[in-house]
Parts: C-alpha cells; structure tokens; sequence
C-alpha cells in the first residue's frame, strides 16, 4: 500500500508535472457549474417556451438540430456530461478498486466508451438531416421544402 503525501509537503519535495488530480477536480467544479446553465438552458427551451413538451416531435427536433447555435449548445452539454461523468467513474474506480490491474482495465474502459459515445453524439448532432428525402410534407419541419 503507498503512503499518502502530507498535503502542506514543500513544493521542492513534490513531483514534477502535471497534477492530473488536480485537474479532474477543478474540471468537475467548472464543468459543473456550465452544465447547470446548460442543462436548465435546454429544458427552458424545449419546454417552457412555445407549447411546451407537445411541441415536441421530428419537426421541432430537426428545426434545432439546423441552427448551429443548438448545435453548439448541444454539442457542448453532450461533451461536457460525458467527461464529467466519465472523470466520476474514474474516481469512482480508483477509490474502490484495489488491485491496478483491474483499476487500469475498467479507466481505459471507461474512458474508451465515453469517447465513442462523444464521437457518435457528434456526429448525429454534426451530420443531423433535417429534411430527409421521401418524408411525409406533415412530419417535416416549415423550412424544408415538401
């Protein structure tokens, strides 16, 4: 079992580098606070604003999905939800998870499932088609021409 550093160690006796701990808990902080703003941001948008949740359908989706300011702005709560919540598990992990092996094994794992996941949600946010060809005119959203 290692010991744990005195945290008032003196920063000539502390290791070089980046603190990558550190960094997960400022990011966990900041990213917190962002998606707060966001996440309240997306539900004011999609269901208090207009008619509210019977608004809701391909129409109103693909509208959003065209504007690249909720592109962005979904974009960025995807992003910022999946770090996040990936940064958790891997504390998670390395809090309970005693042998190293294993504690590698489910961190890449972790981490390797949230990048697909951020890389699959991008692209349907990214490459979304909003007018598909042979739609029913009912179900496509105003702008696309019928």
């Amino acid at each position: 079992m290692e010991s744990i550093e005195y945290p008032r160690t003196p920063f000539a006796e502390r290791r070089r580098g980046i603190n990558w701990e550190r960094a997960g808990w400022v990011y966990m902080r900041a990213s917190g606070v962002v998606l707060v703003v966001l996440i309240f941001g997306h539900l004011f948008a999609n269901l208090m604003v207009g008619d509210g949740i019977k608004a809701i359908d391909f129409a109103f989706v693909g509208g959003k999905l065209s504007n690249p300011f909720w592109q962005v702005w979904d974009g960025l709560m995807l992003v910022l939800g999946l770090v996040h919540g990936a940064n958790g598990m891997r504390t998670v992990i390395n809090d309970y998870v005693a042998r190293e092996t294993t504690r590698k094994a489910l961190v890449w794992i972790v981490g390797l499932a949230s990048f697909a996941l951020i890389v699959l949600g991008l692209l349907v946010i990214i490459t979304f088609d909003p007018c598909p060809a042979g739609s029913p005119a009912d179900l496509l959203p105003s702008f696309c021409a019928a």
